[in-house]
């Protein structure tokens, strides 16, 4: 049995393009934003309407699935001087990484939120390395892990402090 030239080339044609499309949806998945919930939240979902209160560790996100603290926490458990929260508003002053993950979760969740470095500071350096006195250090096309918890709008976590 023969082979045609012409069969040969629709081949290798057909073989290219679903290689190309492969590739396309991958490099596609990897500029998502992924939630993974560590505890369900109860109360109302996230909205750009609210300012919310929240406690945050982030990590550097390695290719080999790892993580590496970026020295930047508002828990005591993970490093910082006491309990701060971080108070926020979705899509004011935030990366676009941040603002989406948020968006797909409810006041009360704990999430990891895993944003590619397109979603947060791209080709950016952003503070200091530890071995220079910074505080925290994220080096440039880094992507990022959040361990989140959201812990409810910014003025109905002030008043249940007040009480």
């Amino acid at each position: 049995m023969m082979i045609s030239p012409s069969s040969v080339r629709f081949t290798i044609t057909l073989l290219l393009t679903l290689l190309f499309s492969s590739l396309t949806l991958a490099q596609a998945n990897n500029n998502e934003v992924t939630v993974t919930i560590i505890q369900p939240g109860n109360g109302p979902q996230v909205t750009k309407a609210h300012r919310y209160s929240s406690h945050v560790t982030l990590y550097i996100q390695n290719t080999d699935g790892t993580k590496t603290p970026s020295g930047w926490s508002t828990r005591k458990s993970h490093g910082a001087t006491s309990d701060q929260p971080f108070a926020f508003q979705p899509g004011v002053g935030l990366i676009t990484g941040w603002t989406e993950g948020v968006l797909k979760m409810k006041e009360g969740e704990r999430s990891w939120l895993s944003v590619p470095s397109e979603k947060g500071y791209g080709g950016q350096e952003m503070g200091r390395p530890s071995g220079s006195g910074g505080g925290f250090y994220i080096p440039a096309h880094s992507d990022l892990l959040f361990d989140i918890e959201i812990l409810g709008r910014e003025e109905d976590v002030t008043s249940q402090q007040d009480l």
